[in-house]
């Protein structure tokens, strides 16, 4: 299980609101925690955010370690007659997800207001499946003028409320937005990790922004670190609702995330983190995902960069109810820690070499 300190930040990252190209409340804390630790901030025009701390090495070989800042959510489209507001998606979201959820929208200046997402009474009976364009987002409004005047404009964040909650004495965790605050948490714990200690290369730590309309920060923040290697943290959607012998088990392990549609991962990279869990005894499984990550644009940087996911599994992702198990993530940190205590020169040449 983990630490006091451990899910507090776990749920500060996850009650911070930041769909894509809206990160910025995130970003201000990742960057505030990354100087803490004597991280050196980089950024690029898009607003990824990540610390760098230099190798004593000279020309030290560089490795990023991402998440991604964005979950999730919509933005105002427009504001009807009656007062409710109509939406766009940031992200995919199941439309019936989201009937009847509380949300949460963020004024100019910062303030929040609670909503509810319409659903149709069962007296009326229900046709179909509704979509997210025809969703009406009711925050008590009486009129267009009402909401005007409350601040309200096209283009703000909408977020579905998903509080965060302890669940079964510690052993999962309930909240929105694991997609990608697992990453967020990943890798601000990397950065407390190495505060003090020396490695044989630069180590550049954070999140990227608008993964989740298309990979887009990796893109431009892979300019500015030009990676020798990178590890991608995200959260991938659980199957064991399906069956028990479907790969992505809640509390069955890290994932040896082997196939995406963004990537083809690199089977030296996949050998290595199997060994490092393996010499901690710690449990892996399997993965492969019709969705992609972060990894899908980087691998794909200039000539090609050696990347790897590591990643855990999430039950109802991309909603305001994603359940983690806390195990899973505390070994995911073990391993990670240890992958990036063992990389150094020669060992990244040799991934390289292994690919020519």
């Amino acid at each position: 299980m983990l630490t006091k300190r451990e899910l507090k930040l776990l749920e500060k990252v996850t009650q911070i609101d930041a769909i894509p190209g809206l990160e910025q409340e995130l970003a201000k804390f990742v960057k505030g925690e990354l100087e803490k630790y004597g991280f050196t901030i980089v950024t690029d025009n898009l607003g990824s955010v990540f610390g760098v701390k230099k190798s004593k090495v000279t020309q030290a070989p560089r490795i990023m370690v991402a998440g991604h800042l964005d979950e999730v959510g919509f933005s105002v489209r427009e504001i009807t007659d009656k007062g409710f507001i109509r939406v766009d998606a940031r992200g995919g979201i199941n439309a019936n997800t989201m009937l009847a959820s509380r949300v949460r929208l963020t004024l100019d200046d910062g303030t929040k207001l609670m909503g509810s997402v319409g659903a149709t009474a069962p007296h009326y009976g229900v046709e179909g499946n509704p979509t997210i364009d025809k969703l009406d987002f009711d925050f008590g409004f009486i009129s267009k003028e009402d909401a005007v005047n409350a601040g309200v404009r096209v283009g703000q964040m909408i977020v579905a409320d998903g509080p965060f909650e302890v669940l079964n004495g510690g052993k999962r965790l309930l909240a929105k937005a694991f997609d990608n605050r697992y990453g967020v948490f990943m890798a601000l714990e990397m950065a407390r990790y190495f505060e003090n200690v020396d490695l044989p290369y630069d180590l550049y730590v954070g999140a990227t922004v608008q993964e989740e309309v298309g990979l887009r920060g990796a893109t431009t923040i892979a300019n500015v670190i030009n990676p020798d290697l990178a590890i991608i943290l995200d959260c991938s959607p659980a199957r064991d609702n399906i069956s028990s012998s479907e790969q992505g088990q809640l509390g069955e392990g890290i994932l040896i995330r082997y196939l995406d549609r963004s990537m083809i991962a690199f089977p030296e990279l996949l050998t290595f983190q199997e060994k490092s869990a393996e010499a901690l005894k710690v449990p892996y499984q399997y993965f492969h995902s019709p969705g992609g990550t972060d990894a899908g644009a980087i691998h794909l940087h200039a000539v090609g960069v050696l990347t790897l996911t590591h990643c855990v599994c999430a039950r109802s992702i991309h909603t305001s109810a994603s359940v983690v198990d806390t195990t899973d993530i505390k070994n995911a940190k073990k391993v990670l820690i240890r992958m990036l205590r063992t990389l150094n020169r020669d060992k990244i040449n040799k991934f390289k070499e292994a690919r020519r």
